[in-house]
């Protein structure tokens, strides 16, 4: 914000911007100003300001025509200057481009088709809208840029860029403010493909009959989402209840292609504008990349789910919390196969009592098992929603879905750990100290002012709406929750958006761990306000969250 209006101060001060756009009130100025003769014999009046209206306009037309020169001349010199890198721009889109194969062209068709029909519905819109008084929205003057008709772009390109923007709606350190709040409509349920394709990619991936393999698998998915199904099923050895999750059909080489697309793009980009380097913009597409095609390799997802297992026997919570059993001989890189866990979300009241005597004590063995993961486990879960945490029958919390997990480097959890002992005290000027050393950019920080920001920001998590999510389908397995999940994540969000709107007014940038972590504490901040509407999760004694408090390191899972 602070940085916005300093740009919008320096553009007040250019010259170029004064001479093209003179403000109205200077006319009007000059028209009261008192005519004097031309030299020499003297001008009639009127021929006097014919003449300095010439000589004005072509002051005015000079530097335009001479910054338009500059400018190209200093762009022409930029790419003289970058002459050298060219080889190795070039070599890396040819590599690029080889790996994404034919799938590119066909990706290329499509994309093409999916411009002109956003295209279209900009243009309509803006007919609508060119004519009134009220003139033209900014949502249409930025075009097929702008937020909403972006958004529209990429659901015409179907499941991969519906995954990225998924991916914008939940990166709110990386992405403008106005972009993570209108991809949050990218959250809804993804149509279900039909069982006979799904069959068939189980039939090619496992290599076997799937009798021989199943004793019976659910045509009927119980969830479907932009790159994955899951179905219910039976194994026919044990007799062992399972989930298979399976990705959808062509999602991978789509997923590539367009990845590699935006890399392409991103590439030249930079290239042209050397400027773009501070932003990272290659940077942040490859982070991209990285994270989502870990999304669709299930056997990355299978080892996070065992490493997370393995950190809870290790750490003596296996009577207390469990991740679902993998099935490796029924697992490719396509296909999961896990144990079938049975429970509520940890947003099911109701539930919950008939369970358990005590919810409370259930809140406090999560928030255990979750603090303890982020510094003896090689990976903590990053998707805590109501969806993805669940008390499950037998009084166990369940952990499902690993699909999306995050890492922490010591730097970040010092100061994480400052930051959340400010928190639990509403220490706001130790927590602006906090986010200051993490986010730190160079900039000096008035850490009073920021700390009464912040102290505005966190007073308003109190009115985020919690019975909202309370009212989950009564299903055998609690699956029928994606609506409230939708809802959990929009006000997450918006919650989080106010933080990074104001650290960044103070020039600071947060690594994008830091985002997972605080979506998480969100998240558990409403289960406890739910569960245990008295606690204080970061100042209760039962809680273990620094690592001084922790019972012992487990080195084999750093």
């Amino acid at each position: 914000m602070a940085a916005a209006a300093a740009r919008g101060a320096a553009a007040a001060r250019s010259p170029l911007v004064l001479h093209r756009h003179p403000h109205p009130a200077h006319h009007r100025r000059l028209r009261l100003l008192p005519l004097v003769a031309g030299g020499g014999g003297g001008s009639p009046p009127r021929v006097g300001r014919r003449i300095r209206a010439s000589r004005e306009k072509g002051r005015r037309i000079g530097v335009r025509v001479f910054a338009r020169y500059s400018q190209a001349q200093d762009f022409s010199t930029r790419l003289q200057d970058r002459a050298g890198e060219l080889p190795k721009l070039v070599e890396d889109l040819l590599q690029t481009s080889i790996s994404t194969g034919p799938r590119g062209a066909f990706r290329f068709a499509q994309g093409i088709q999916a411009v002109l029909g956003v295209g279209g519905e900009w243009l309509n819109d803006f007919s609508k809208t060119a004519n009134t008084s009220a003139g033209i929205p900014a949502q249409m003057q930025l075009g097929l840029l702008s937020p909403l008709y972006l958004r529209r772009l990429f659901e015409r390109m179907g499941a991969t860029y519906i995954k990225l923007g998924q991916f914008v709606a939940s990166a709110p350190t990386l992405f403008p403010a106005e972009y993570v709040e209108e991809f949050q409509n990218c959250f809804d349920r993804a149509p279900p493909v039909p069982y006979s394709e799904i069959e068939s990619i189980l039939r090619e991936e496992l290599q076997q009959p799937l009798d021989s393999i199943y004793e019976y698998i659910d045509s009927v998915p119980i969830a479907s989402a932009s790159i994955a199904q899951v179905h219910g099923a039976r194994l026919k050895s044990s007799q062992k209840d399972v989930v298979i999750k399976v990705l959808k059909p062509g999602i991978e080489d789509t997923l590539v292609a367009d990845l590699n697309f935006i890399y392409v793009v991103a590439r030249i980009l930079e290239f042209l504008n050397p400027e773009l380097q501070r932003t990272s913009l290659v940077g942040i597409v490859k982070d991209i990349k990285e994270s989502m095609l870990e999304e669709v390799d299930f056997r990355k997802e299978a080892t996070n789910i065992e490493a997370f297992q393995r950190y809870i026997d290790a750490m003596g919570f296996d009577r207390q919390a469990k991740a679902p059993f993998v099935y490796r001989h029924c697992s490719t890189k396509r296909v999961l196969t896990m144990e079938r866990l049975y429970g509520v979300p940890l947003t099911d009241l109701d539930s919950i009592r008939s369970l358990v005597p005590d919810p409370e004590l259930t809140l406090v063995t999560a928030l255990n098992v979750w603090f303890g993961s982020l510094i003896s486990c090689e990976s903590f879960h990053a998707d805590v929603h109501a969806g993805n945490l669940w008390l499950l029958r037998d009084g166990r919390v369940g952990f499902l879905d690993f699909g999306i997990v995050g890492r922490i480097s010591p730097r970040t959890w010092a100061a994480m750990e400052v930051f959340l002992a400010s928190f639990a005290t509403d220490d706001y000027n130790a927590m602006a100290s906090a986010l200051s050393e993490m986010g730190a950019t160079g900039n000096d920080i008035n850490v009073n002012e920021f700390a009464k920001d912040l102290e505005k920001i966190f007073s308003s998590i109190q009115d985020l709406d919690t019975e909202v999510i309370v009212a989950t389908a009564r299903t055998p397995d609690a699956t029928a929750v994606s609506a409230n999940v939708v809802v959990d994540e929009r006000q997450m969000n918006a919650l989080f958006l106010d933080l990074v709107r104001v650290s960044e007014s103070y020039g600071l940038k947060f690594p994008r761990e830091f985002a997972l972590l605080m979506k998480q504490l969100l998240y558990f901040d409403r289960y406890t306000r739910l569960l245990a509407p008295s606690m204080n999760m970061l100042r209760d004694e039962r809680v273990n969250i620094s690592s001084r408090q922790q019972a012992r390191r487990v080195d084999r899972f750093q």
